[in-house]
């Protein structure tokens, strides 16, 4: 009787065998995403996905913000010019603005899961064309005004470290120019979606084709739950292990 119950044992271990490699294959492959190891993510080359982690240098370490000279990954800024518009009879003169320029880095910048060291084994994302980081650290602002024949002004020293194009129609008399600044800093945690693309031996995050890529700096994580995989993977490993191991006794003791 032994002997049968023990048989029937093994056979259902080496049923659960297959089971229990597919299940740690699917937590290995989830595990792999969760840390932001680029042979995982390069599985999923071509698919759109949404990571979360740690902001990193890119490939040419960190960089320097074109206005304030923070040291960050990324950085933007913008220049609004305050103006005055043209005075219409009878009508009331009040001061408007228009933004002149609007530049974001293109440089590529790291992600890493947390934990890991920032100039490790990480993957990158490309910021070209994408929309201003969502909720990113807004290092200067500063208005200046415009000089006035006789009354001391404060140089205008950003003016020429703004990059792109500076544009717009000028109307009106300007009354003063306010420049912003946006960074993320190495170290910032991030959650970027985007297209997954091997690019020069990188794995890196792009603007899918039918969209953009949006990057939300300074994201708070939830709560962490037991993973679906994980489970799955432990009950199903551990199921295997007791049928196996009850088999193999049963077996010993009936024969």
């Amino acid at each position: 009787m032994l002997l049968v119950i023990g048989s029937v044992l093994f056979v259902a271990a080496l049923v659960l065998l297959p089971l229990a490699a597919l299940a740690l294959r699917r937590w290995r492959r989830q595990l792999g995403l969760a840390r932001l190891e680029p042979a995982a993510l390069a599985a999923r080359n071509g698919q759109r996905v949404t990571l979360t982690g740690i902001a990193a240098p890119g490939p040419a370490g960190a960089v320097a913000s074109g206005l304030a000279g923070v040291e960050c990954v990324w950085h933007g800024h913008e220049v609004l010019r305050h103006y005055l518009p043209l005075q219409q009879e009878g009508a009331v003169q009040e001061r408007t603005c228009d933004s002149i320029a609007d530049y974001g880095s293109e440089d590529l910048f790291g992600l890493v899961a947390e934990g890991r060291p920032l100039d490790g084994e990480r993957i990158f994302v490309d910021p070209r064309d994408a929309p201003r980081p969502r909720d990113a650290e807004l290092c200067l602002k500063r208005v200046v005004g415009r000089p006035q024949p006789g009354v001391a002004s404060p140089a205008d020293d950003l003016l020429p470290r703004v990059r792109g194009r500076i544009s717009g129609v000028f109307r009106g008399e300007t009354i003063e120019f306010e420049y912003r600044e946006w960074v993320i800093r190495p170290g910032a945690r991030v959650r970027v979606t985007g297209e997954l693309r091997a690019r020069d031996g990188r794995i890196v995050l792009t603007a899918p084709s039918d969209g953009a890529l949006t990057v939300e700096h300074g994201v708070v994580e939830g709560p962490r739950h037991a993973s679906p995989r994980r489970r799955e993977a432990l009950l199903v490993t551990v199921a295997f292990a007791v049928t196996a191991l009850s088999g193999v006794l049963l077996v010993l003791l009936g024969l």
